[in-house]
């Protein structure tokens, strides 16, 4: 399960911008991810609540905040949504797709005490 190995990056990024910003408890995560990123959203909030005891995120609240798939067609040159990587080009059918959103997975917000 890599979720648990990101939720303790995240956990990293906390402790960091603590350090950086000067505060000392995070009451809510926003948590951006792509649909292509790879992470499962059910996961990362069960991994989340693990990794996150004991730390100054502990009870913390995660709001996730799911982004679409993008992608450029090489064929058509149109943007277009794509849901799965390797899918067909929806508005050609070619497969020349260069993805180019919606593969990220970032702390988009934080609220701090």
């Amino acid at each position: 399960m890599h979720e648990m190995s990101l939720c303790e990056s995240v956990v990293e990024i906390l402790n960091s911008e603590a350090r950086r910003q000067g505060f000392a408890r995070v009451k809510t995560v926003w948590l951006e991810i792509g649909v292509l990123s790879g992470a499962e959203p059910e996961a990362m909030r069960f991994c989340f609540d693990a990794v996150t005891k004991g730390s100054l995120a502990d009870g913390a609240r995660l709001e996730i905040v799911q982004t679409e798939g993008q992608a450029w067609c090489l064929n058509c040159a149109k943007t277009v949504a794509v849901v799965q990587r390797f899918d067909a080009c929806p508005e050609c059918g070619g497969f020349q797709l260069q993805i180019t959103g919606g593969d990220a997975l970032r702390v988009r917000e934080l609220e701090v005490e």
